[in-house]
């Protein structure tokens, strides 16, 4: 089995280098790509938070959280992919997924957040990433930070995603993978290995332009998806920083 992933990832990655190095030249060139089996140990969940009504933070230049975090959750789905994983969505639109007999925004956002929870129960055996954006009253802050949930895998998930985003994207990042608040309501009602991602500050002018950023966002799904990948092929036991595919 761990051959098969090893396989998989070694094609996935060399599909994405590839298509890495024709964007950086900026051709107009698509590559011919083969899909690679699904071989991935275990299924992955990927949400976009917030959605619909509920927007989540709004940016300096008025762009919602929503919108940044369901464009890099579509690009870290279509990367999986390629590298032969099949990513489950909670939502693949600007959508709450609250019960039609929810009226009231308050309502609707419990709604959402139980049924994106029964949604990550059903499926066994998986890992949820959890795609958001972080605010401050302050714009000096930056920088991504992983959170992980209270359930076993999840911490160990978290600093090797939270050492990935340091190594390959932000090296002056020292922030450090923290366990999630208890607040959180998806992060504290799940049973199996999860992981929050603010991703960076939409109340940092320099971040928010490329959090807003297509190339960028594409990067920040590349090491994610490196991230995830490397720990199902060495396991939760020896986690290490995932290759840099960005280089």
């Amino acid at each position: 089995m761990k051959r098969g992933i090893a396989l998989a990832g070694a094609m996935g990655l060399v599909v994405i280098l590839l298509t890495l190095a024709i964007s950086r030249l900026g051709r107009m060139i698509e590559p011919v790509i083969h899909p690679v089996p699904n071989t991935a140990a275990a299924p992955v969940i990927l949400d976009a938070g917030h959605g619909g009504e509920d927007g989540g933070a709004v940016s300096i230049t008025g762009v919602p959280e929503s919108q940044i975090n369901l464009e890099i959750v579509q690009k870290l789905r279509d990367i999986l992919a390629l590298c032969g994983a099949d990513p489950v969505l909670l939502r693949e639109e600007d959508i709450s997924l609250h019960d039609a007999g929810a009226s009231t925004l308050r309502e609707k956002k419990r709604s959402d957040l139980q049924n994106r929870v029964a949604a990550v129960e059903a499926v066994d055996g998986a890992t949820l990433i959890s795609i958001h954006q972080n605010t401050y009253p302050s714009s000096k802050y930056h920088g991504a930070q992983v959170f992980y949930a209270p359930t076993e895998g999840s911490q160990a998930l978290a600093e090797h995603v939270q050492a990935a985003l340091r190594d390959q994207l932000q090296p002056d990042n020292e922030r450090a993978a923290k366990k999630i608040p208890d607040s959180v309501y998806l992060m504290n009602h799940i049973t199996c290995p999860a992981i929050l991602v603010e991703c960076g500050f939409l109340t940092n002018p320099g971040e928010e332009a490329m959090l807003r950023d297509q190339g960028y966002q594409r990067q920040l799904a590349m090491v994610l998806a490196g991230a995830w990948l490397s720990g199902q092929e060495r396991g939760e036991a020896d986690l290490q920083p995932a290759e840099n595919l960005l280089q």
